[in-house]
């Protein structure tokens, strides 16, 4: 029991957060990296240099008057698979491991990807699905990953992250955030993108590129750019592809379900902060979705995982 710091240097944003095991409160700081306008992200370098600035000043912010911690994590690669890397995380790792060392602290380590999982589950009131032995199914949809995972209670990891179904080509925040960019929003496009949509009326027939439990998402970005060409709206050119992300993700659930029985379904990622996506979701299925605080890149998830490691 005590506080639990965990360190997330995703390619979007620089979070660091404390989670208090005795008060389940947590208390998060974070910072986007910032992009040029009509870019289309960062380089590696560039998000390493930015982190490498922005995570001494919130960690300053995160700890004013906070006792000492009992324990730390940080997040090294995106996914727990093989060949899963990228060198901005590096940065949260070794300020995580300075830390530890100065406390005399064993620090813990996971994944970006466990990390939105578990954030999801604090924000929903879902973590006693830990407690048990049941699966439920996770979708993580960001800009670098649109998965169904099979999660389970895992004694030595916390939690289990099986990959179910994925998307073979591009991703829904990608989707998102080139057309955004295209529109003349600044990136990360996601919320301005939905306040367009917001303002179109109308209804499109939507057949997702959905293969078993596996997607495709390529075709968006085509038909978006054709929508346009052709003089449709920014509106209903934003509304129609998030419906298609939606219906996409939709079809997907159902075949999980389908597959592994009715269970819960946890909803992460920045896209799933989507009210347009995550209300259509909601009505269909046993669905929980985070808080957009929880949504978006944090470090929530990575101090639970420090908490529940010191646990177990």
């Amino acid at each position: 029991m005590g506080i639990y710091l965990g360190i997330d240097t995703s390619n979007y944003r620089t979070s660091c957060a404390l989670y208090d095991s005795c008060t389940g409160i947590v208390k998060s700081c974070r910072k986007l990296l910032p992009v040029k306008k009509g870019e289309r992200g960062l380089r590696q370098s560039d998000a390493v240099f930015h982190h490498t600035k922005q995570l001494p000043e919130l960690m300053e912010e995160l700890f004013d008057g906070v006792p000492k911690l009992s324990g730390c994590a940080y997040s090294y690669a995106p996914r727990e698979v093989e060949g899963s890397y990228m060198p901005c995380f590096l940065v949260g790792e070794n300020v995580c491991r300075a830390v530890s060392a100065s406390l005399g602290i064993e620090p813990s380590r996971t994944s970006h990807q466990k990390g939105h999982v578990l954030a999801a589950l604090y924000s929903c009131g879902k973590l006693g699905l830990l407690e048990n032995d049941e699966p439920f199914l996770a979708f993580h949809v960001s800009g670098g990953t649109t998965d169904m995972l099979l999660c389970k209670r895992d004694k030595e990891k916390v939690i289990s992250l099986t990959v179910a179904g994925h998307s073979t080509d591009l991703k829904a925040g990608q989707c998102i955030d080139r057309l955004g960019v295209r529109l003349g929003l600044d990136f990360p496009c996601g919320e301005k993108l939905e306040a367009l949509a917001r303002k179109s009326s109308r209804d499109f027939r939507i057949k997702p590129s959905v293969n078993g439990m596996d997607c495709s998402l390529s075709g968006i970005e085509n038909k978006c750019k054709a929508m346009l060409e052709k003089g449709e709206s920014p509106e209903d050119t934003s509304k129609f592809c998030l419906d298609y992300i939606c219906e996409t993700i939709s079809m997907m659930t159902k075949a999980g379900l389908e597959k592994y029985g009715n269970m819960p379904v946890i909803y992460a990622g920045g896209v799933m902060a989507d009210k347009l996506i995550a209300d259509q979701l909601s009505n269909r299925f046993d669905a929980y979705f985070a808080a957009p605080e929880f949504s978006g890149d944090n470090a929530v998830g990575i101090a639970l995982y420090a908490a529940l490691k010191g646990k177990a």
